[in-house]
């Protein structure tokens, strides 16, 4: 034991340098303990909070009950006190077990609020609304935190855990409080409008973006309140819900109050008045439609199929807009969502009217004809579920000369190809209600059917023979290049050799021309006579192909060059 200590006591004695200097390189254990983070992978954040503004003086006193305080201006006073008792911010987040003796007097406060204002009548007076409307702005306007799907990634309710908020054992009951406080008999909008404005209602829409679904329950009930509260807000509450839809539309895609917000509007569009304005229908083509083409619409369709039914519900001239709209959006490589337009189209063909359906119903069963040929079989089930619907049925029977041609294909074709047997069972039923519809005109079908089969093989059979054609030409024609080549081949060696003998005697008649040339300028020079140098020089040149351009410098350079090649004497 002595020496184990003394051993301690000696290593521990060492300076900081001393360790570094003694110490040597790190072990493989030492890297395996160190944890290292791929870049890709987020922290868990789902008990992250959003950012308050914590009070400095968070030390409450507990005030007296109301129900003990006396009638009148006593009772109001109590309330008011309460009241900025409860706009005390404490926090959550980075400390929780802080403060908890006067988070506890904060809680029950609120409880104390809300029971009040529930059971009691007569204690909503003027002086009440400015500080309960401050009180629920302290406590719930703010700083949201980041996102947890910045990319806009599709949220599964199913596997993803919710982010939920810290502070909400304070921000539950405050919701509460003011949903009481709204519901009231002794509410009165013309008193609280003075503090419940547009700002006030722009600072509520924010916090739909919130990732916690308590809140956003909450917050949806809250603004469903206020709409039908205060009149002059309305056009207001839809313009603001409008841009935050055209926000994710045209710039995010991505919000976690669509849903909420839809819901919102569901019960406004069930109250429109009739005939609808124009507002409302551009509503229904720049917004509601346009929301079909989001990534993440899973986590709000029954939501926005339910608006868009209760449209059609309202004017059904609206129907033929709608599905041009649905068609336009329709998906082409994500078959969960193509299921998702299936439920809708089915939702839409229940409530449609029989004139409108004559007007969309070649385009709309082309597209039930490619999803029936979908290899996906949940989509051709879901298209083939249509067939059990006796209002649907009613319709096709009533335009069955326009329907079963476009159908015929895409059920004869899958009845025997596709790979699934649910499917071929379910196709057989369509066929047999087509046949029972009209026999005559199966029959046609059934025979057009067989003549356009037996020209698509005819067609098939010409292509192939074209191109065994083409390629039985291809070989012959390879063959003759093959030959020509070697014609060539033989051809351009004696070509080649007489090219060169031309080329030795060329040089050597122009070498002698040349000297002639110079012996010639030489003479003249001599005997004083001038000729232009390109005529003194000129060589025949009968025998060349092409005439180039002369550059007398340096035909004056070959020529003093070859004369002291011919004469080196000189």
């Amino acid at each position: 034991m002595p020496k184990n200590s003394s051993k301690k006591d000696k290593s521990g004695g060492k300076k900081d340098g001393d360790d570094k200097k003694n110490s040597g390189p790190p072990t493989a254990a030492l890297f395996n303990k160190v944890k290292i983070t791929p870049l890709g992978k987020k922290k868990d954040n789902k008990n992250h909070s959003s950012r308050f503004r914590i009070s400095q003086d968070r030390e409450l006193q507990r005030l007296p009950a109301l129900r003990d305080a006396g009638s009148g201006v006593e009772r109001e006073e109590l309330f008011i006190q309460k009241l900025n008792q409860c706009c005390t911010i404490f926090d959550f987040a980075v400390d929780p077990l802080s403060d908890l003796k006067w988070k506890e007097i904060k809680r029950a406060a609120l409880n104390e609020l809300v029971d009040f204002v529930t059971h009691q009548r007569g204690v909503i007076t003027e002086a009440i609304y400015p500080e309960a409307v401050k009180m629920f702005s302290r406590n719930l306007f703010r700083t949201l935190p980041p996102p947890t799907n910045p990319h806009g990634a599709e949220y599964d309710p199913e596997e993803d855990e919710p982010t939920l908020e810290a502070a909400w054992p304070h921000l539950q009951l405050v919701y509460e409080f003011f949903l009481r406080f709204l519901e009231s008999p002794d509410f009165t909008p013309s008193t609280a409008k003075r503090s419940i404005d547009q700002q006030f209602v722009l600072q509520l829409l924010e916090l739909f973006d919130s990732e916690d679904p308590r809140e956003r329950d909450l917050l949806k009930t809250t603004l469903h309140r206020i709409y039908g509260k205060f009149l002059s807000l309305r056009a207001y509450i839809r313009k603001q819900i409008n841009n935050i839809f055209y926000q994710v539309l045209y710039e995010s895609e991505r919000h976690n109050g669509i849903a909420e917000l839809l819901e919102i509007l569901g019960s406004i569009i069930n109250g429109f008045a009739l005939p609808l304005k124009e507002e409302h229908k551009i509503f229904l083509q720049r917004v509601l439609l346009p929301l079909h083409k989001v990534k993440a619409m899973s986590v709000y369709h029954p939501q926005l199929a339910y608006c868009v039914v209760q449209f059609l519900e309202k004017d059904s001239a609206l129907t033929e807009i709608v599905i041009k709209g649905l068609l336009k959006f329709w998906p082409k490589t994500h078959s969960p969502k193509e299921v998702m337009f299936l439920n809708e189209l089915e939702e839409i063909l229940d409530v449609i009217e029989p004139q409108e359906f004559k007007k969309i119903m070649k385009p709309l069963f082309q597209q039930l004809a490619r999803c029936v040929s979908s290899p996906h079989f949940q989509v051709a089930e879901r298209a083939l579920y249509f067939w059990n619907n006796d209002y649907i049925m009613t319709l096709i029977s009533d335009n069955a000369d326009v329907i079963l041609p476009i159908m015929f294909g895409a059920l004869y074709k899958n009845s025997k190809s596709h790979w699934n047997k649910t499917i071929h069972g379910l196709i057989y039923n369509a066929l047999k209600l087509f046949m029972e519809m009209n026999q005559r005109l199966f029959d046609e079908c059934t025979q057009q059917y067989k003549n356009e089969r037996q020209k698509e093989k005819q067609k098939a059979k010409e292509r192939e023979e074209a191109w065994a054609t083409l390629e039985d030409q291809a070989l012959i024609n390879a063959e003759k290049i093959k030959q020509l080549n070697a014609k060539n081949l033989l051809t351009t060696g004696g070509v080649h050799n007489n090219l060169a003998t031309d080329s030795a005697n060329d040089d050597e008649v122009d070498s002698n021309d040349l000297l002639e040339n110079i012996n010639k300028v030489k003479e003249k020079v001599e005997h004083g006579e001038s000729e232009p140098v390109d005529q003194a020089v000129q060589r025949d040149l009968t025998r060349r192909k092409s005439f180039l351009p002369v550059d007398f410098e340096t035909r004056r350079a070959l020529m003093q060059h070859n004369q002291h090649k011919v004469d080196p004497s000189t």
